[in-house]
């Protein structure tokens, strides 16, 4: 796994990335959990994402936030890591110009930081947000959200109850011209811990749908 080194706003940025094979391979950018749980670029589902992507051709970037691993800066409350994220996907379209679609993918705080960096990039083709913490941020800037997507969540979270995720999706369904998939893995918590084959099935499925009726 080719490591990169980026330049963000607060230095440098510690990456993983894979080349598709052709000029034309889709993008994925995929955001890890909250820097102060323990959250990094090689969590299980953080990983777990990037491999889903990855089998499927796409070229995909995983980072660190800044101040986490090697990349630096200071943890910043969100909004410094939107704009690594930001630099992160700069990055990987200029790598990959020709590239068919791009797609955004984020575990926990990764996936409220990924649903922001969508709201500002509306050439995004899809997403995925695995265990959204709905509860913890406020996710009203998704008003309208500019593509479709999966949320993925854990019947038994017990860190973002899933009614707290409902409420988000059910505000999303109503908006024209996107669609909102949304499944919860009966007796999954929010760290995944039994439950990786389902994150590897249930994304895969998704990914598979989406690709044969838009091929990238």
């Amino acid at each position: 796994m080719p490591e990169v080194v980026l330049t963000g706003a607060a230095g440098r940025i510690e990456g993983r990335y894979t080349q598709g094979k052709s000029e034309t391979a889709p993008v994925a950018l995929i955001l890890h959990p909250h820097p102060k749980a323990g959250g990094q670029m090689n969590n299980p589902v953080t990983v777990q994402l990037f491999h889903l992507f990855m089998k499927r051709g796409f070229s995909v970037l995983r980072f660190n936030f800044r101040g986490v691993g090697r990349s630096q800066g200071e943890f910043d409350s969100g909004i410094g890591e939107l704009a690594d994220a930001a630099t992160a996907l700069d990055w990987l379209q200029s790598t990959n110009p020709a590239a068919s679609q791009c797609w955004v993918a984020g575990y926990s705080f990764g996936a409220w930081v990924g649903m922001q960096l969508l709201m500002r990039r509306p050439e995004t083709d899809g997403f995925i947000s695995v265990s959204p913490p709905t509860n913890a941020y406020d996710f009203s800037f998704l008003a309208p959200c500019p593509a479709s997507g999966l949320i993925l969540h854990g019947g038994s979270d017990s860190v973002v109850p899933p009614v707290e995720v409902e409420r988000v999706v059910s505000k999303l369904r109503t908006q024209k011209g996107i669609v909102i998939d949304y499944e919860v893995i009966e007796g999954a918590s929010h760290f995944w811990v039994e439950n990786l084959p389902d994150v590897e099935g249930r994304v895969g499925t998704y990914l598979d749908k989406r690709l044969a009726a838009e091929p990238a």
